[in-house]
């Protein structure tokens, strides 16, 4: 297999094994977390053999990082809007109705390699990878790491509420001008901001056009806080009602902006698209 790093010891402090010591001496796997699975998944070197998260270090030792073992992959021939693309991460228009990952074969996930090219960086990720996930039927901006470190700095920035995501969402009823939901989901905290930006009336029906910021990230949140709080997105069937003029055409839940940091040079980062067409029943 590849040597993709090597690390010789140099002067020890204390006594220590391989899992605390290893966790700043790879560029490529910069966490804690990240050193256990390369150890478990046999791709840290000792001297030349296999190591364990018992080993003791020594002075003179050399530790050596090997290349993931590349497993074939079946790759889903999907056409993808590519709005950003460089060798360390992208961001893509999701097509609604696909999941982002998953035992499935038409992922948004098996058909990043047909959209995006190999990372020629030491650390390259086999294949592209999303470093988080769209529901389903939601569709929008979703970011994609292509190498080890990219993804693990793409994590902690999501983890420390360091990338802001904006949606679009049509919803039941006439909301707030502006609310802070922070109902728990799962036992655990969750906070979704609103924006009213249109309030209209359809045959009869109440709806609100809003921008969210979900500042955590569970499953299904911006899905659930609204359908708690009395306004259920429009064409959602899990968490409200499908029956409505427009439910023909989905869920009106789109991610349509991220802001971040450049995962390897901090440089700040927007993108942004646009309002999906079937949105605009709302007159915007």
């Amino acid at each position: 297999m590849k040597i993709l790093e090597t690390h010789i010891v140099t002067t020890l402090q204390e006594k220590i094994r391989l899992q605390e010591y290893a966790v700043d001496i790879f560029k490529s796997i910069p966490s804690r977390s990240g050193i256990k699975k390369a150890i478990k998944r046999e791709e840290i070197l000792i001297d030349g053999q296999i190591a364990k998260t018992s080993d003791w270090i020594k002075e003179g030792q050399k530790i050596e990082l090997l290349q993931q073992e590349i497993k074939p992959k079946k790759i889903f021939r999907l056409k993808l809007v590519i709005i950003f693309e460089d060798d360390y991460f992208a961001v893509v228009n999701k097509l609604p109705g696909y999941p982002t990952s998953g035992n499935y074969f038409k992922t948004i996930e098996n058909a990043l390699p047909f959209n995006l090219k190999i990372s020629e960086q030491p650390d390259a990720l086999p294949y592209p990878l999303p470093v988080h996930r769209l529901d389903t039927p939601t569709g929008g901006l979703l970011l994609i790491a292509k190498t080890r470190f990219a993804q693990t700095k793409l994590y902690q920035a999501f983890e420390t509420k360091e990338i802001e995501k904006t949606y679009m969402a049509l919803v039941h009823g006439t909301t707030p001008a502006t609310a802070i939901f922070q109902d728990k989901i799962d036992q655990k905290s969750a906070l979704t901001r609103i924006q009213t930006l249109n309030s209209f009336c359809f045959k009869n029906e109440d709806y609100s056009l809003l921008e969210v910021h979900p500042d955590t990230g569970r499953t299904h949140q911006i899905r659930i806080h609204l359908s708690q709080h009395g306004f259920p997105i429009v064409g959602d069937k899990e968490h409200g009602s499908s029956s409505d003029p427009f439910s023909k055409k989905g869920l009106y839940l789109a991610a349509i902006g991220l802001r971040l940091q450049h995962p390897i040079t901090d440089e700040p980062l927007e993108f942004k698209i646009k309002i999906p067409r079937k949105f605009e029943i709302s007159g915007n």
